[in-house]
């Protein structure tokens, strides 16, 4: 049987209300719930790793149900919040820079503590339209490295050209990414192309085994392009992903076991 296709894009194309929408649906759309395919997340952890061997905690912080912060559980040590309760994460704006006030109960917001202690990346796929303030936000607080995952398409922008500038490094899928609103579908197909898009703080760099090559390719006004190779999908896919996060199992507390 043919997977289903989505139409070219329509992973960016988010509107605030379809007229079919039902409650969920419409919710959805407007926190621009689009999982992340398992297999996908492990492949950004992979290449966080070999860029940053020493890398050991990550913040994760547009997690929705998990489907990114389980992965890289399986990596690194991994905290996760989001701007929607989802089940299990701190609860927080992450472009917001953390200076709303303690809770009602005078306790300090976690995702305050994280903020200011610091973690040594920032990995997620954030909602398109606020990835750039994601990044900034990001490299104020990671120690190492901030790692988005986008649309290719991210890169092509005017406005972004300054923060593109200082990429350390890109890396592109040979395989799609598929990804639909609300729910991960193994069986999805879709003709969108995706990459990881990594900044590395300067001591990061020093440090990386690649770290030649990325200040070799910043001199002449580039970043390091990788390919993330055929296969990656099958290599990185577990047994139990489809029971996980197609729907079994969908609080972020399970899915990080």
């Amino acid at each position: 049987m043919k997977a289903p296709q989505l139409p070219f894009g329509m992973e960016a194309c988010a509107p605030a209300l379809v007229a079919t929408d039902d409650a969920h649906q419409a919710l959805m759309r407007e926190l621009n719930f689009f999982p992340t395919p398992p297999w996908a997340a492990r492949a950004g952890g992979e290449l966080v790793a070999a860029l940053d061997p020493g890398a050991r905690t990550v913040w994760e912080p547009a997690c929705g149900k998990g489907h990114m912060a389980g992965p890289l559980s399986e990596r690194f040590a991994v905290q996760a919040s989001d701007v929607h309760d989802y089940g299990g994460n701190i609860v927080a704006d992450f472009t917001a820079g953390w200076a709303e006030p303690e809770g009602p109960d005078g306790a300090m917001n976690p995702a305050r503590v994280l903020w200011h202690s610091g973690v040594d990346w920032v990995i997620t796929n954030p909602p398109f339209a606020k990835a750039e303030a994601f990044v900034h936000q990001g490299l104020k607080v990671a120690r190492r490295g901030v790692a988005v995952l986008c649309r290719l398409a991210f890169e092509e922008s005017v406005g972004r050209y300054p923060l593109m500038r200082r990429m350390a490094v890109k890396a592109a899928f040979s395989e799609r990414v598929p990804m639909q609103l609300g729910s991960w579908n193994p069986d999805l197909s879709t003709a969108t192309a995706y990459a990881w898009f990594v900044w590395m703080q300067p001591e990061a760099v020093a440090t990386s085994p690649m770290g030649d090559a990325i200040n070799a390719c910043q001199a002449v006004g580039g970043s390091l392009s990788r390919l993330i190779p055929p296969g990656t999908c099958a290599r990185l896919t577990r047994a139990d992903d489809r029971q996980v996060y197609a729907g079994e199992t969908t609080s972020i507390q399970e899915a990080m076991l």
